[in-house]
């Protein structure tokens, strides 16, 4: 079974270079595409479907905006399974200070510039190696600005109502972007930041052997 993964704002297909699925599955990268100008979130998501091949049983695999990708995929899909990490499930898990800068608009001034400031980053990235920190450096200077721009604005205005049905959430209990307390995830990684899928990574396969497995 194909198994579609989606990484999220800041981070490329390397970011799960470490990660390893059962026997059975066949991992796929998917890369972000450019939006296009005034996309909503719904409709970027209904021309990044066309990139999985319709007919075949698949699920889907993403991380932080990733996750909220895949939320949206499901809704024009029929994945076997959606396994978000590191994410939220719906508007009711983003964190107060999300929801009060997206009513606020506050994603007009949150420049590209700001976020690919080394504090940010480092923010966002928690404790890790240097290997890992230098694989998201260099994602984000690469980065479109106005893809930064776009996913900054989408995040924050995101309102998916509640959880979709069969969903499986993994999550670090050291996620300082989107801390673990605003979440309801199935599956509780100790001490894991928001890119415990390089850091991480022997925990997060255990806890994806049991899903798939089980």
């Amino acid at each position: 079974m194909k198994a579609y993964f989606i990484s999220g704002l800041g981070a490329d297909r390397r970011v799960f270079y470490k990660i390893q699925l059962p026997p059975g599955y066949q991992p796929i990268y998917l890369d972000w595409i450019d939006p296009l100008p005034n996309e909503n979130f719904s409709d970027y998501a209904k021309r990044f479907s066309a990139m999985i091949k319709p007919g075949e049983d698949f699920i889907l695999i993403g991380l932080s905006f990733g996750g909220m990708l895949a939320s949206e995929l499901a809704k024009i899909l029929s994945p076997k399974k959606i396994i978000i990490i590191s994410s939220v499930s719906c508007y009711k898990e983003l964190p107060w200070y999300f929801k009060l800068a997206g009513k606020l608009g506050l994603q007009k001034i949150l420049t590209p510039s700001i976020y690919k400031k080394a504090t940010i980053l480092n923010r966002i990235m928690g404790p890790g190696n240097k290997e890992m920190k230098q694989i998201v450096y260099d994602y984000v200077k690469r980065t479109d600005p106005n893809f930064i721009r776009w996913s900054l604005n989408e995040i924050l205005r995101w309102n998916q109502p509640a959880r979709l049905s069969g969903l499986i959430h993994v999550h670090g209990s050291n996620d300082h972007l989107l801390p673990c307390r605003y979440t309801n995830a199935d599956y509780v990684i100790k001490k894991g930041g928001h890119l415990m899928v390089m850091n991480m990574a022997g925990e997060v396969n255990k806890i994806l052997q049991n899903i798939l497995e089980g």
